[in-house]
């Protein structure tokens, strides 16, 4: 399901970053960036074709994800872009994970394992900002 419309990244998340990847993108549209939010709501079935479809329009992807970046669900949809909408990006994928530790049971802990706001924000901004040096584009 698609929460917020944009042209210039897809961050795709679900669950608890949800809130967060709206907050994010909220504060790069006041930067002047178009973002895309696609909520996976449910993880099985994968909802493959939005997530094509939005990396399609936007050529950019950004995965938010409270688990560890190892083996985890965040791999799998980057996988899938991978396969099947390479020839779409203009810029790698990007990944915001929890730190890969054992989840801390004291509250500023846990939220200095998870991603943040401001973690999404700055790894979108990288992607928006960075471009690829002409002296590496080969046609």
């Amino acid at each position: 399901m698609i929460r917020k419309t944009g042209s210039d990244l897809s961050i795709i998340t679900w669950g608890g970053c949800l809130y967060k990847a709206v907050a994010a993108a909220e504060q790069l549209q006041e930067q002047g960036f178009s973002i895309e939010v696609v909520d996976l709501r449910c993880l099985r079935p994968l909802d493959r074709e939005t997530i094509i479809d939005s990396v399609q329009r936007t050529h950019k992807a950004l995965i938010v994800d409270e688990s560890w970046k190892s083996v985890g669900m965040s791999a799998e949809i980057s996988a899938t872009i991978a396969e099947q909408a390479f020839w779409y990006l203009d810029a790698p994928i990007r990944r915001v994970c929890s730190i890969e530790v054992p989840f801390p049971y004291a509250g500023h802990l846990e939220q200095a394992c998870i991603p943040q706001i401001e973690q999404i924000v700055a790894v979108a901004l990288e992607m928006l900002t960075t471009a690829i040096p002409s002296e590496q584009v080969t046609l």
